[in-house]
C-alpha cells in the first residue's frame, strides 16, 4: 500500500487490521488460481506445440518462450506506461515514471509517487480506476513471467544445488523402522485374527474315554 489515503481512528485502524488479514491471503489466492490458468494456455501450450509440430528441442524453445515474454512484459507494463505516466503527471519525467512503475509491480510501494494526485488532473475518478486495473493486470503478468521462468530445466537444476541431501544411511534406518514397524504391525493382526477365529468357533463337548470304552464293550 502506498499514498496519502490513511486511517486516523482508532476504528479505522482496527477495520484496517481485520481487512488486512482477510483480504491478503484471499487476494493471493486469487492471483494464484489465475496464473496457474493463464500459464497453461500462455506458457506451455505454445512451447509443447513448437516442440510436437516443428521438433525443435524442448529447453530451447522454453528459453526462447521466456525471453520473448519477458521482453513484452517489460514494453506492455514497463516502457509503455512509463512514457504515458511521462505525459499525464506534469512533474514527472521517464525515469520517475518508470520508476513509479517498478515500485509498484514490485510489490514494495514506497509511496513516493502517487498518480492522480495533482489539483488540475482532469477525470481523476477514471484514471484511479485505470491505474487500479493496469497494476492488478501487471501483478498477473509478473507472477506469470516469473512462474515461467521457474519452469525452466536450467533453473530447476540450478535450485537443486540448494537442496538439502539426506544420508543414504539414515535414508534406510528410516526404511528398516518403517519394515519393522509394518511387520510387527502384520504379525499382531495375525494373531488378533487367530484369537478371533477361535473365540467364534463352536465349543465341542470331548468324549472321556470311559464311555467310549462302555459304548465298545456293548
Amino acid at each position: 500500500g502506498y499514498g496519502h489515503t490513511v486511517p486516523l481512528s482508532d476504528g479505522g485502524k482496527a477495520f484496517c487490521i481485520i481487512y488486512s488479514v482477510i483480504g491478503i491471503p484471499f487476494t493471493l489466492l486469487f492471483l494464484t488460481a489465475v496464473v496457474q490458468r493463464i500459464i497453461v494456455y500462455v506458457t506451455r501450450r505454445p512451447v509443447l506445440y513448437f516442440h510436437i509440430r516443428w521438433g525443435f528441442s524442448k529447453q530451447i524453445v522454453a528459453i526462447i518462450h521466456a525471453m520473448a515474454l519477458g521482453f513484452i512484459t517489460v514494453s506492455c507494463f514497463f516502457l509503455i506506461p512509463a512514457a504515458i505516466f511521462s505525459v499525464l503527471e506534469d512533474d514527472w519525467n521517464f525515469l520517475e515514471s518508470f520508476y513509479f512503475c517498478f515500485i509498484s509491480l514490485s510489490t514494495i510501494g514506497l509511496g513516493d509517487y502517487v498518480p492522480g494526485e495533482g489539483y488540475n488532473q482532469k477525470f481523476r475518478e477514471l484514471y484511479k480506476i485505470g491505474i487500479t486495473c493496469y497494476l492488478l493486470l501487471g501483478l498477473i503478468a509478473m507472477l506469470v513471467v516469473l512462474e515461467t521462468f521457474c519452469e525452466l530445466h536450467e533453473l530447476k537444476k540450478f535450485r537443486k544445488l540448494f537442496y538439502v541431501k539426506k544420508d543414504k544411511e539414515e535414508d534406510q534406518v528410516h526404511i528398516m523402522e518403517h519394515d519393522q514397524l509394518s511387520f510387527s504391525s502384520i504379525s499382531d493382526q495375525a494373531a488378533s485374527m487367530k484369537d478371533d477365529q477361535k473365540a467364534n468357533e463352536p465349543f465341542v463337548t470331548s468324549q472321556s474315554p470311559t464311555s467310549n470304552d462302555s459304548s465298545l464293550n456293548n
